[in-house]
């Protein structure tokens, strides 16, 4: 999976619009539509020469009510507070999650799904700066992850693309043990050679969602149950080479 990754925001509540929400997420990281269907929109997120990020808006029948175990935190860079009110003419509003006094500013989307925009971050990482992801044992979380990825570490708990570029996915001790399904999830995509990623998930402790189905992804779990996709191996190609 060095090539390309993606993730996956189903709307929060009340009326399902994956439109408005994938405008608001275009417009703030700088990503382009490629699909636009009357229930889907993707978008892409170029952070180097031969890397991106694939963002997926499905409308969702059931959304989940589920506490948000996956978000994405924005670099601020040297003027964060330029870059929220930015967002926030965008449509993002301030948002009071018992934070206190920290050093970065927590909004909602449109849909009232919660992100943070840093003021501290590392370098390199494109518009987003951390995937920060809950965990039961983020030491065991952060090896499956790396496993079936090729993520190399970035800090105790923390991976990153071998490149040293493009955001950090971090796994934090979960504040409570997962209950539904989340609403944002990461896709693997995997690349030639990689081999039967699937697999790889098994032995190192994931699960998946039963027997493959005509779908061109395999839904997975990682060994907390954050779930996610693997992606078919000619999807991945054709994605790469839109």
């Amino acid at each position: 999976m060095h090539s390309g990754a993606g993730a996956t925001r189903e709307p929060r509540k009340g009326r399902p619009r994956p439109h408005r929400l994938a405008r608001f997420w275009t417009a703030a990281l700088g990503a382009e539509p490629i699909t636009t269907e009357p229930d889907l929109v993707e978008a892409r997120l170029r952070i180097g020469d031969d890397l991106f990020l694939d963002l997926c808006f499905p409308r969702v029948t059931a959304p989940s009510d589920a506490p948000a175990r996956l978000h994405p935190d924005l670099a601020g860079g040297a003027r964060p507070q330029d870059v929220v009110r930015r967002l926030l003419d965008l449509g993002a509003e301030p948002a009071d999650i018992g934070q206190g006094d920290v050093p970065w500013t927590v909004l909602t989307d449109p849909e009232g799904n919660a992100f943070c925009v840093l003021a501290e971050h590392e370098r390199d990482t494109g518009p987003i700066a951390a995937l920060p992801l809950d965990s039961a044992d983020p030491g065991r979380d952060a090896a499956f992850w790396a496993g079936i990825t090729g993520w190399v570490p970035a800090g105790a708990t923390a991976l990153r693309h071998p490149s040293g570029v493009g955001p950090l996915l971090q796994l934090w001790p979960e504040p409570e043990p997962k209950r539904g399904k989340n609403r944002l999830h990461l896709d693997v995509r995997p690349d030639a050679g990689d081999g039967d990623v699937v697999d790889r998930v098994l032995r190192s402790g994931g699960t998946t969602s039963g027997a493959p189905s005509d779908h061109p992804w395999r839904v997975c779990a990682d060994p907390s149950g954050n779930e996610f996709c693997v992606l078919s191996m000619a999807q991945g190609g054709e994605r790469v080479r839109p």
